[in-house]
């Protein structure tokens, strides 16, 4: 579904809808592509953050993420801004930088217990195999040597301990319950299959941190993430994008970022964008990313004209990747350099959308009190670093000098007062 598109939300008949406020509420959910995602999305909403007036993207009613989605969308929940977070997991920062590669530190505890189980799995099998050589299958004897492969190769422990240092911080906070405005991130469990809604009352108890990692969990590069005594895996092995979570808090207007869509090879070739014409030519890592896209893009089309039905008096607006775009689809999103400018990418791509689609984005914005920065749009040379300054950060800042300012006079005043009250001698 194009960005511009719109939805309309439920009725009576949702049992989360409540009563209409003068007040739009306003949601966003973002769906996972693991760091390359969510790259793409915090140059989306640094797009969004400075194009929309009249919106506060740390200031929704509710918040919607899965997978890497989720990264952001927690951040956000814990007013980190799109421009704090460009700071913080893409520019180079030595001290603070989430670096993509933290995603790749081996998952030696778990290769570690698969190994310890080998041996007695090995002896199990010959013995059932030795007992009867000769009957036929006996080789699946060995089929359960298959527990002894790893769950996941990386491991998420860097991940969860920079994300508790990052929740830790100033205001921020790792429970759910605590935070000012609704946080849902979804994750599956793996020994259902059902989808597993972490913010919700029941599983609004888990750690922020925690409820991350199991929602980004993605089966064979993660190990499954225990909660409770159950095992949770990737959110998205369900849905893409898990949307009627925060439309079913009775959101009227709700913004939506995939980052991830198949790649039109043939129309990249033919306008120049790409010198290979066949996706085969890549081997086999280019043909499962482009089934993979294909998959979850298809679902997630399935999903947006499911919420037209059910949600007939809300508005959806979504936003994707040009899907001629080459740099997207063979990024190296471990390379900084390439972080920088796909992030860019996200950055210019979304603006030409609200400028392509200026009237039919406008009228839509215009009933949720939301007007569109054209003027800022217009400008053909606008880089991302334009958008880096954050004008809340630098109001909240000139705000706390001045009362940190105000309060030094109140305090030297009193101490005046003070010394001049005492008697002489």
């Amino acid at each position: 579904m194009a960005a511009g598109d719109s939805l309309r939300s439920p009725g009576s008949t949702q049992g989360f809808r409540k009563r209409r406020s003068s007040r739009p509420r306003i949601g966003l959910a973002l769906a996972g592509g693991g760091p390359l995602g969510a790259i793409y999305e915090v140059g989306a909403l640094l797009a969004l953050a400075e194009s929309l007036e009249g919106l506060d993207l740390t200031n929704l009613d509710a918040y919607v993420g899965v997978s890497s989605g989720g990264f952001v969308a927690a951040g956000l929940a814990n007013g980190i801004s799109p421009a704090q977070m460009y700071r913080l997991f893409i520019a180079e920062d030595r001290g603070a930088a989430f670096s993509p590669a933290l995603f790749l530190r081996p998952a030696f505890g778990e290769f570690s217990r698969r190994a310890l189980s080998l041996p007695r799995l090995l002896a199990a099998s010959a013995f059932d195999f030795l007992s009867h050589p000769f009957r036929p299958g006996a080789l699946s004897s060995f089929a359960t040597l298959g527990r002894a492969v790893p769950t996941g190769l990386f491991d998420q422990h860097a991940i969860l301990s920079f994300l508790t240092r990052l929740f830790a911080t100033g205001d921020r906070t790792n429970d759910f319950r605590q935070l000012r405005h609704k946080l849902f991130l979804v994750a599956t469990n793996l020994d259902t299959g059902a989808s597993v809604t972490f913010g919700e009352p029941g599983f609004d108890h888990v750690p922020i941190d925690r409820a991350i990692a199991a929602s980004a969990a993605l089966p064979g590069l993660f190990p499954p993430v225990e909660i409770d005594g159950e095992q949770y895996v990737d959110g998205a092995l369900n849905k893409t994008l898990h949307a009627s979570v925060a439309l079913d808090q009775g959101i009227d207007l709700l913004l939506c970022v995939n980052p991830l869509v198949p790649f039109d090879a043939t129309a990249a070739s033919r306008r120049r964008r790409l010198t290979v014409e066949k996706l085969d030519h890549g081997g086999l890592p280019l043909v499962l990313a482009q089934t993979f896209r294909a998959i979850i893009h298809s679902r997630m089309k399935v999903g947006m004209e499911k919420y037209r039905r059910q949600y007939p008096h809300a508005d959806i607006l979504l936003f994707e990747p040009d899907r001629e775009d080459a740099d997207m689809f063979f990024a190296n999103i471990f390379s900084y350099t390439h972080r920088v400018r796909l992030c860019g990418m996200a950055y210019h791509n979304t603006r030409s959308r609200l400028l392509a689609e200026r009237d039919a984005f406008e009228r839509l914005l215009a009933k949720h009190g939301i007007g569109l920065n054209i003027d800022r749009l217009s400008e053909p040379h606008r880089a991302i670093e334009a958008a880096l300054t954050d004008p809340r950060a630098l109001f909240l800042e000139r705000l706390s000098v001045k009362s940190t300012a105000k309060a030094l006079e109140r305090t030297l005043d009193a101490l005046t007062s003070c010394v001049l009250s005492r008697p002489v001698g």
